[in-house]
């Protein structure tokens, strides 16, 4: 079975809303990421807690894992099933487990009450961040693999003129 074509030219359909909300909310991820690098390396740069090439170590790591996460999302927004498994293996699983661990380690050690008391502006601002963040993974994750997008995938596949 041929895949259906648009009118314009036999080009292959454009993304369904799916993917398209999918690719925002990555980008979405990606700057709520890079706003609480910036929140984090501000605090520690105040707080005098990491050295300058601590600090460059972990920058440069962070903005090479966000800069390939916007360009395996623009692969995704293409049709490329294997930018769809990276960003869910990747993201989805390892990046979602680093945006929890944390805050879970913290928590079995210390009573809620404490976050509450203790939050600071900085830090009321990284959690609504980091919120924010773990429900664009989430959300992209899901609508990622919703019918309209496995199908538009598998065409994109079966597809002899991909582009």
């Amino acid at each position: 079975m041929q895949p259906r074509r648009e009118r314009t030219g036999g080009a292959l359909p454009s993304a369904p809303p799916p993917v398209h909300a999918a690719f925002a909310l990555w980008i979405t991820a990606v700057m709520a990421g890079f706003f609480e690098t910036v929140l984090m390396t501000g605090r520690l740069i105040a707080d005098g807690d990491a050295s300058a090439g601590e600090l460059s170590g972990g920058l440069l790591l962070r903005m090479a894992v966000f800069s390939a996460a916007v360009l395996v999302a623009v692969q995704l927004r293409r049709g490329h099933h294997w930018a769809r498994l990276t960003l869910a293996a990747g993201l989805g699983v390892l990046g979602t487990l680093s945006l929890v661990v944390e805050p879970v380690g913290w928590l079995a050690d210390h009573p809620l009450s404490d976050a509450f008391r203790d939050a600071g502006a900085v830090d009321v601002l990284f959690g609504a961040s980091r919120v924010l963040h773990l429900s664009a993974v989430l959300t992209a994750m899901v609508l990622m693999f919703r019918p309209t997008a496995n199908a538009w995938f598998r065409a994109r596949a079966a597809a002899p003129d991909r582009r």
